[in-house]
C-alpha cells in the first residue's frame, strides 16, 4: 500500500531551561504516516529541528516514500551535535555542504570537472611525484648551497601538469572499471559530466603545457621529461596484466629522481641517482600497496589486479622489504652523494615513520588505509628536509 500523508499540529516540547519561560509556540505540521501496518502521527521533534522544518512539503520531499520511517528516525531522534560528532570520527559521510571542496567554492561550474579530472582537490598525488624532483635537485646542489628556487618551481609545476594528465588517462582507460567501484564511480568521467572525447581533448591541454615546462631546461632534460607520458600513458594498462602494477607505477612516480639531477648537471650520475630511484619505486610499492587495500574487494569482482591481491595476509611481510630497501638505497645514495651527518638523523626519523605505517596499518579498515596513504607526504618531507640540511652542511 502506498503511504498516506496527512498533517496535524505540533507544539515544540521545551528542551533546555534557556527556553522554560518560553510559551510552546505552533511549529511545522507533524507528519502522520500509515504504511502497511505501520502508523507514525504526531512524532516529537526536537526544537532546533522543527524551527528549521518551514513546510510539510520540503520536510517530505527529503524522505522517502517507500520506507518514510527508516528517515524520519535518525533525523528526529538525533540529538543536536550528532551528525558532526558521527563526521569527526569517521563514521559519517560529510553533508553536501560541509563536504564541498576548493573546487566547488571557487571555480565556475564549467571548469570544476576537468579540475576533478586532475585531482586538483586531491594534491596528495602531486606531492609524491614531486618528492623525488626536490630529493634529486636537493642532491645536484653544490656543497654547502641550496638547491636552486627556480629549479623548485619548474620541477613542481611539471610534476603538476604530469600527475593532472596520468590521472585523466587512468580515468580515460579504466572508466569500465570504475563505474564499478564504490570509491571511484564519482570521477568525472565515469559518472558522466565529462565525455571521454573531452577528456582526451584536456589531455592534449595538460601535455602541451608539460612540454612547455621543458624548454627552460637543458637538452638532457628535455628528452627525459618528453619520453615521460609513455610510463604514465601505459600504467592503467598494467593492472590488466600483472599483479605488479604498483611497481610500474613506482617507475613513473619516481621519474623525477632523473629529472632533478639532469636539470642542474645536464646528465646522469649512476652511483647517485641510479640508488634514489631505486629508492622511490621500493617507496611507491609500500604506499601504494596500503592504498590498493582499500578497493581490493572491488578489484576482485572487476578482474583488476594489485599487490594487494597479491600479497594478500602477508602484505606487511612484503612491504617492510620494500621499506628496508627503500632506506638502504636512500643511505647509499647519499653516501655516494658525500653527503654530511644531518642527512642520517632525518633518514633514521623517516625510517620511523615509514615503520610506523607498516606496523599500526589496518589493511581491513579503507579510512586507515587512506589515512596512511597520505602520511608519505611527511615521509617525503622529512627525506627532503634530509638531503637538504646534509648538502649545506658537506
Amino acid at each position: 500500500m502506498a503511504p498516506v500523508f496527512s498533517t496535524t499540529t505540533l507544539y515544540a516540547p521545551q528542551p533546555c531551561s534557556s527556553r522554560r519561560n518560553q510559551p510552546s509556540l505552533p511549529l511545522t505540521p507533524s507528519v502522520s504516516l500509515s504504511c502497511r501496518n505501520l502508523t507514525l502521527t504526531k512524532l516529537p521533534v526536537p526544537y532546533s529541528i522543527a524551527r528549521s522544518l518551514k513546510s510539510p512539503a520540503r520536510f517530505l520531499t527529503t524522505t522517502s516514500a517507500s520506507n518514510p520511517a527508516k528517515e524520519l528516525f535518525p533525523l528526529l531522534q538525533a540529538p543536536d551535535g550528532y551528525r558532526e560528532k558521527k563526521r569527526e570520527n569517521g563514521d559519517l559521510f560529510p553533508s553536501s555542504k560541509s563536504g564541498q571542496s576548493w573546487i566547488d567554492e571557487h571555480l565556475p561550474r564549467q571548469v570544476q570537472p576537468y579540475a576533478r579530472l586532475a585531482r586538483l582537490d586531491k594534491p596528495i598525488g602531486t606531492w609524491l611525484l614531486a618528492w623525488p624532483c626536490m630529493w634529486s635537485l636537493s642532491l645536484a646542489a653544490l656543497p654547502g648551497n641550496v638547491p636552486d628556487f627556480k629549479m623548485i618551481c619548474l620541477l613542481g609545476i611539471w610534476a603538476l601538469l604530469s600527475r593532472g594528465a596520468g590521472c585523466t588517462v587512468n580515468d580515460i582507460l579504466d572508466v569500465d572499471f570504475d563505474r564499478k567501484v564504490k570509491r571511484t564511480k564519482t570521477r568525472p568521467i565515469a559518472s558522466g559530466n565529462l565525455t571521454p572525447f573531452q577528456g582526451v581533448c584536456f589531455l592534449a591541454v595538460q601535455l602541451l603545457l608539460g612540454l612547455g615546462i621543458l624548454l627552460p631546461l637543458n637538452n638532457y632534460s628535455r628528452i627525459l621529461g618528453a619520453s615521460y607520458p609513455l610510463l604514465y600513458c601505459t600504467y592503467p594498462l598494467m593492472k590488466r596484466i600483472t599483479y605488479w602494477p604498483q611497481a610500474y607505477l613506482g617507475l613513473a612516480f619516481n621519474w623525477g629522481a632523473l629529472m632533478g639531477w639532469s636539470a642542474v648537471k645536464g646528465s646522469l650520475d649512476p652511483a647517485i641517482v641510479l640508488p634514489l630511484y631505486a629508492s622511490g619505486v621500493f617507496w611507491t610499492l609500500v604506499y601504494d600497496t596500503i592504498y590498493a587495500h582499500q578497493d581490493k574487494e572491488d578489484d576482485l569482482k572487476v578482474g583488476v589486479k594489485s599487490t594487494a591481491l597479491r600479497f594478500g595476509d602477508s602484505t606487511k611481510k612484503w612491504i617492510s622489504g620494500f621499506g628496508m630497501a627503500c632506506i638502504g638505497n636512500l643511505a647509499l645514495s647519499g653516501f655516494n652523494a658525500n653527503l654530511g651527518w644531518p642527512f642520517y638523523a632525518f633518514l633514521a626519523v623517516a625510517s620511523g615513520q615509514l615503520a610506523w605505517q607498516i606496523w599500526t596499518v589496518d589493511l581491513s579498515s579503507s579510512t586507515d588505509c587512506s589515512r596512511k596513504f597520505v602520511s608519505n607526504n611527511w615521509f617525503g618531507a622529512i627525506i627532503f628536509s634530509g638531503i637538504l640540511f646534509g648538502r649545506v652542511w658537506s
